[in-house]
């Protein structure tokens, strides 16, 4: 944190760190993976292994590192190997699983050739083999390919095209699954026959598997014809690069064969757990926050929509708060940024600073939004503080909080007046969550 000093700001954000800690891939793996005799247990369900099979592991995503960790101590008495790629600076030591750093938000060349590496090594099990799939936020840029035809540069001028449209995760996943033949179901139909269990973070609002790190393993409802759809929606075709464009066309008239629908026989094979959810980071911050007095609600834990407006929004309800006080309103989900300036920041600070003008007035109010994975956007913070004392502190300042939101310059103004959150990687990541102190006003 920066040197914002005060009581609600403490709290805010030792109620943050508790819902991140919650979903820390350690206790999520221990939970749902266990050794029994003749094979190993996934969330309640039993695998058997062969004398002389071996347990490979693959993976992909900004938890994955702290989740091949957690399962190399859980399953040591069996023989592991496998391979796992993360972001950049996520990287854990790991004793028999390769661990790979590759470029995210913007896949990069050595996310393609990790996940190259990748295939290869799960087309090379063995046929007694388990392999077990490791699927977190991140893992859509991380898992990085591009049709035949195209090239890593305009598969990474479609990624910066999606990310500043203000398109949601549904639609730009939608849009990822179709230039790719990994996402979308298509890594499973790679790995069929054999026996695949993924163990899934969620990091999107309503857990749909089909979403999550653009559903690899899970059959995929979407089609060619709702990815023009969307290009169209965001105005983005006519900045589409021509062969990316062309594969599209060539997929919705029949050309292309369509990602793998539900029923599909390939997915026999596969299982898929939902193991570390924002609801249950949204439990224990509740949990945190009564533990230190507050009068506790969750609001949502699906919030969606422009960052800005949901800020203003949140402000507005803080402030018209007619409940027990001293209060915490607790809100999780994903909101997004349609980028129009030239500035540095995330969805997280953007919507703090949008709250940060209405807060002004009442001191009595501290909203933290922060990225549950230690990141916001392309900048080193998890997301930001905000309360009256920062507000007046811009003001001394002379920083104008409309210019540095419509500039989306939410770092610069926070790093300025103080506010930033700053955690580090997480080696987790299950959306956001806003944490909104509402203290007793005495008259």
């Amino acid at each position: 944190m920066s040197d914002v000093t005060g009581a609600a700001t403490a709290h805010a954000t030792a109620i943050f760190l508790e819902g991140v800690s919650a979903v820390h891939p350690a206790a999520l793996m221990h939970k749902n993976v266990q050794p029994v005799p003749g094979g190993i247990q996934i969330a309640g369900t039993f695998f058997p292994l062969a004398p002389g099979a071996k347990i490979g592991i693959i993976g992909a995503g900004k938890a994955v590192a702290a989740m091949a960790q957690a399962l190399e101590n859980i399953l040591s008495d069996y023989p592991l190997y496998g391979l796992v790629i993360t972001k950049y600076d996520h990287t854990l030591p790991l004793q028999h699983i390769e661990i790979i750093a590759a470029a995210h938000p913007v896949p990069d060349a050595q996310g393609v050739a990790a996940t190259r590496r990748l295939l290869h090594l799960a087309d090379n099990r063995a046929p007694q083999d388990l392999l077990l799939f490791l699927l977190s936020g991140g893992a859509s840029a991380l898992l990085a390919d591009y049709p035949e035809g195209s090239s890593l540069e305009e598969v990474q001028r479609l990624f910066e095209l999606l990310l500043k449209s203000g398109a949601d995760i549904h639609e730009m996943n939608t849009v990822r699954k179709h230039v790719s033949g990994i996402k979308g179901g298509q890594l499973a139909k790679k790995i069929y026959p054999a026996t695949l269990c993924t163990l899934i973070l969620s990091d999107v609002p309503g857990n749909d598997p089909h979403v999550i790190g653009s559903g690899p393993t899970v059959p995929d409802p979407s089609t060619f014809a709702d990815t023009l759809t969307i290009l169209e929606r965001y105005a983005l075709v006519p900045q589409i690069p021509p062969a990316l464009l062309e594969h599209l066309r060539k997929g919705l008239a029949g050309a292309i064969p369509e990602t793998p629908k539900p029923g599909d026989p390939h997915f026999s094979h596969t299982h898929n757990y939902l193991t570390g959810t924002n609801t249950l980071s949204l439990e224990a911050a509740a949990h945190k926050a009564r533990q230190l007095g507050y009068h506790t609600e969750i609001l949502t834990d699906t919030a969606t929509g422009d960052a800005a407006t949901l800020g203003r929004q949140l402000a507005q309800q803080a402030i018209d708060w007619q409940g027990p006080t001293p209060a915490c309103l607790l809100i999780g989900g994903e909101s997004t940024v349609q980028v129009t300036g030239t500035g540095l920041g995330g969805r997280n600070q953007q919507l703090a600073l949008a709250a940060g003008p209405l807060l002004q007035a009442y001191p009595h109010i501290t909203l933290l939004s922060g990225g549950t994975d230690g990141t916001d956007g392309p900048t080193d913070a998890a997301g930001a503080v905000v309360n009256a004392a920062i507000m007046q502190q811009a003001t001394a300042l002379h920083l104008d909080a409309q210019a540095y939101l419509r500039n989306n310059d939410a770092y610069h103004f926070f790093e300025a007046a103080g506010g930033l959150l700053k955690t580090g990687p997480t080696q987790t990541n299950v959306m956001d969550i806003v944490v909104v102190i509402i203290e007793a006003v005495s008259f």
